[in-house]
């Protein structure tokens, strides 16, 4: 590879990849895009429909601040990035082992990859076209993904993963609130 090749996340990436299989523009709805990025999102129609069944299945399972963006066009590994979070171990394998049914079931996706069962604070699932990270609320306030891709274009998702968005500091505050009450501390 030759000068002309970028560099992204630390792998070469040859300037001639192969074009993605894209379907027609999707203008973005729920927000109002920064003006580093466009309003088109080029990840696939499959990447979507992916998406858009995983964030389902985590928000069936209570995850929190479900968020997706459309890294197709900074990065040539993957489409769309999936974020959720729990608050406690075992409810971060739960909403991953749902993601993982319900892509199966629906869509006959299977990961080519999963990493971070053991410890189950940070699982990550590669479908190729898609990559779903379930974290702790712990690690996604520490590793905050969301910083790093926040000039990509945040995907549309189905209302009930939308609703999920603040749970995760509604959690903190109610434990916090309960931590003071047994303490017997005032509001």
């Amino acid at each position: 590879m030759g000068p002309a090749a970028r560099e992204t996340l630390g792998v070469l990436v040859p300037p001639d990849s192969a074009p993605r299989p894209v379907g027609p523009p999707r203008v973005f709805a729920n927000r109002t895009p920064s003006s580093n990025e466009s309003r088109t999102v080029t990840a696939t129609d499959r990447s979507l429909d992916l998406i858009n069944t995983a964030a389902q299945a985590a928000a069936d399972k209570l995850a929190h601040d479900v968020i997706a963006y459309d890294v197709s066009d900074v990065l040539s590994i993957t489409d769309a990035f999936l974020l959720a979070s729990a608050p406690n171990d075992r409810q971060v394998r739960a909403i991953v082992d749902e993601i993982e049914e319900r892509l199966l079931k629906e869509r006959g996706a299977k990961p080519v990859r999963r990493e971070g069962d053991r410890e189950s604070r940070w699982i990550l699932l590669d479908y190729v076209d898609i990559v779903v990270h379930v974290q702790h609320s712990e690690e996604r306030v520490f590793y905050a993904l969301e910083r790093l891709w926040k000039d990509c274009p945040e995907l549309e998702l189905p209302e009930e993963a939308r609703a999920t968005r603040g749970k995760a500091e509604e959690h903190a505050k109610l434990h916090a609130d309960e931590a003071g009450d047994e303490l017997g501390q005032e509001r």
